[in-house]
């Protein structure tokens, strides 16, 4: 299948291309087995410029939602340099992978969308093959041209080496500048940084060997669903509509109620009362999103007057489902006030925002017409992983939890001192001991690492600036008596840690 849908099969592999795979798997191997930082972003230029060279090649043009795709991907490269946090680099990571596969294929109906974000694994055998018979075919052709070029640049790097160590064991200072610039390989991190070296030198050709020849997913077809009657199809679903209205007018009554309405209608506190529906709704949130999904497939389509109640059921299900969204919300809202905030409650709450996008988005194509329908849902995925990057996770947790011990709150040290360097600002304003019980683990890994520049990143930077030479070696502190939930000292509120949420 993947045969017949791909493009077609591609010329030899231009020496551009060949290049910048070259250029890609020297710095895999040379500059990722140091770490996650900017050189995620660096490695993925060269192999970004390959995949041009190769389209271009192979006559194809640059179309405005591969541009899309394509600085999208790049962009979210950029988390893993400004955050130390690794859950929010992961996050990145995958969805730069995803935009780039998007990038190369150009879908866009929704299978082709979900397909082209993981098809470029389609193409790694295939570009193997290619890759060796454009250098084959270099090498031989061009009357040994490449052969040149690859005696030129094997003789370079041996001058550079024998030079730059001798101008190295010259002079201290130009030692420490090549130091800090150059990779610090060693024998025992060979197999791994071979392992590296070939793993880019396949990414790469792999995406080249996309560029020049996509696989057209969009081809993949979908039969429609059985159109049904509109008694058949409409009564569920206004049903639905009615049992959404019904809950979200008692949930209107008793949010705007205030704490004495919640105590006088279930008996529970404002916080108890946010845990208990938060999960249920965001459920709901996801469950109707896939109603709406088989209602559309299964919608009659006989003219004008079913499109209208299509619309109209549908319309009214998005935006009585966007009041649950916002419930939700409001009840993690009230949960985080009362317990502090979470990596989990972080990221369940940015979940449904998310699917509050996407609710809006689907009411616009409601009114504009679904054809870009597809590709802006995955887009607004990409611009919110990378948003939650960009704010900082672990920074907001720690700020946030310090807000409410300022505000004579509980504070759990147990749970703030395993976050990352992120947290560092906010939790050095923490005052003694809460502040050298919070930071003095992060502060001995920033101690023990020793990674170059291009694993760094920002968050770690300007962690170590803020916490300069502080070794929390000399302090004898005993953190233990800190348990979770203790605010450090004798000016309890009663606040109770909360067990429900372990991360």
């Amino acid at each position: 299948m993947v045969s017949r849908l791909r493009a077609g099969k591609p010329g030899p592999a231009h020496p551009g291309t060949l290049v910048a795979v070259l250029a890609t798997a020297l710095l895999s191997m040379g500059l990722l087995g140091d770490g996650i930082g900017l050189n995620v972003l660096l490695v993925a230029l060269p192999a970004s410029v390959g995949a041009y060279i190769a389209a271009r090649a192979a006559g194809r043009r640059l179309s405005p939602w591969a541009v899309v795709w394509g600085i999208g991907g790049l962009g979210l490269l950029v988390v893993p340099a400004l955050r130390d946090a690794g859950w929010p680099t992961f996050l990145a990571l995958v969805s730069a992978l995803a935009l780039g596969s998007l990038a190369l294929h150009g879908s866009r109906s929704w299978l082709g969308v979900f397909l082209g974000s993981l098809g470029l694994f389609t193409s790694v055998f295939a570009s193997l093959g290619w890759g060796a018979r454009g250098v084959r075919d270099r090498m031989s052709g061009s009357r040994g041209r490449a052969g040149v070029v690859v005696r030129s640049a094997a003789v370079a790097v041996v001058l550079l080496i024998v030079f730059g160590a001798l101008f190295a064991s010259a002079d201290a200072a130009f030692a420490d500048l090549l130091g800090s610039l150059t990779p610090d390989v060693s024998v025992g991190d060979s197999p791994w940084r071979t392992f590296l070296g070939l793993l880019g030198l396949v990414g790469a050709l792999a995406a080249a060997y996309t560029a020049a020849a996509p696989v057209r997913w969009d081809g993949v077809k979908v039969r429609p669903g059985k159109a049904r009657g509109r008694l058949e199809w409409a009564l569920p679903l206004i049903v639905l509509n009615l049992l959404f209205a019904v809950f979200l007018a008692i949930q209107l009554t008793v949010l705007l109620g205030g704490y004495d309405k919640v105590m006088a209608e279930t008996d529970l506190s404002y916080a108890e009362y946010a845990r208990q529906g938060f999960w249920q709704l965001l459920w709901a949130t996801v469950l109707t999103l896939g109603v709406i999904a088989l209602a559309l497939r299964w919608a009659p389509r006989g003219g004008a007057r079913d499109r209208t109640l299509v619309r109209g059921v549908l319309g009214t299900l998005c935006l009585l489902t966007l009041v649950v969204v916002a419930s939700a919300l409001r009840r993690m809202d009230l949960y985080v006030d009362a317990y502090g905030l979470t990596r989990l409650r972080i990221s369940v709450a940015a979940v449904e925002l998310w699917l509050g996008v996407v609710l809006v988005l689907i009411m616009a194509a409601g009114v504009f017409g679904p054809r870009l329908l597809p590709r802006a849902v995955a887009a607004s995925a990409a611009v919110g992983v990378l948003a939650f990057g960009l704010v900082s996770p672990d920074g907001l947790i720690a700020e946030q939890n310090v807000q409410r011990y300022r505000n004579n709150h509980s504070i759990d040290i147990e749970y703030l001192k395993g976050l990352s360097a992120d947290a560092v600002p906010a939790l050095d304003t923490l005052p003694e001991p809460l502040r050298s019980c919070a930071l003095r683990d992060i502060q001995r890994a920033l101690l023990n690492s020793d990674e170059p520049w291009y694993a760094t990143s920002w968050g770690e930077t300007r962690a170590r600036d803020i916490l300069g030479d502080w070794n929390p070696g000399v302090s004898a502190l005993d953190c233990r008596k800190l348990r979770s939930g203790d605010n450090g000292d004798q000016r309890g509120t009663g606040d109770v840690y909360d067990p429900y949420d372990p991360y």
